[in-house]
């Protein structure tokens, strides 16, 4: 939340984008943990960007705890009690090493888990990696994309920070313009990008997160 987020907030005062992604990110932590199925943090996802006012938060978080921490004392429900820990972390999520589409494609989107590095590959085929809803175990991933006449596309949020270090072969290797402004804080993730594209592309874009509506962060929607 902007500023305290125990400050006291009337329910029905107007949230920001910052509180939204504030809350994505809580609910992001309790499915890793293993506290939300797959099916659940995506739609509680969509319902955060949809969110108007601080009320509407509160259903997303009423049974996980630690929600004040990010809805506000005025608008949250009593606290509960703290669920078990989960038997492995994020053991309800798919965890990928590795992309790959050989005169084919691949998609990994929605809620995945990211682990320190992945690697895609793609020959005369595409790899779509959606990282906008992923969930990071490290702070820094490496995304190890390669090409051979054909493409790697990987997408990252407004509070994902990239470096793009690969080579372009008679093709392009490249971070292309963003859809929506890049607003990075203190814990705000890395993705430093490396590889190859020989006469393909690997292009990283940063577009809103889904569920967002046009206009947010003052550009348009993916």
């Amino acid at each position: 939340m902007d500023g305290d987020p125990q400050q006291p907030r009337p329910p029905q005062l107007r949230i920001s984008d910052a509180d939204r992604h504030r809350l994505a990110e809580f609910l992001r932590e309790a499915a890793g943990e293993g506290r939300l199925e797959v099916d659940e943090l995506e739609e509680r996802l969509e319902a955060t960007y949809a969110a108007k006012v601080y009320a509407d938060l509160v259903p997303l978080v009423v049974d996980l705890p630690g929600a004040a921490s990010v809805v506000p004392t005025s608008a949250a429900p009593a606290p509960v009690e703290p669920h078990a820990p989960a038997s492995s972390s994020y053991v309800a999520l798919p965890q990928p090493a590795n992309s790959t589409a050989v005169l084919s494609s691949q998609t990994r989107k929605g809620a995945w888990v990211v682990g320190a590095s992945h690697t895609a590959f793609s020959l005369m085929g595409s790899v779509d990696l959606d990282l906008r809803e992923a969930v990071f175990t490290v702070r820094e991933v490496v995304i190890n994309a390669n090409t051979v006449m054909g493409a790697v596309d990987i997408i990252v949020n407004a509070h994902t920070q990239v470096i793009v270090e690969g080579t372009g072969l008679m093709g392009a290797f490249e971070q292309s313009r963003d859809k929506v402004a890049a607003d990075f804080g203190p814990y705000s993730p890395i993705v430093r990008v490396r590889g190859f594209a020989l006469m393909g592309a690997v292009t990283v874009t940063r577009k809103p997160m889904p569920g967002q509506k046009r206009g947010f962060l003052g550009r348009a929607s993916s």
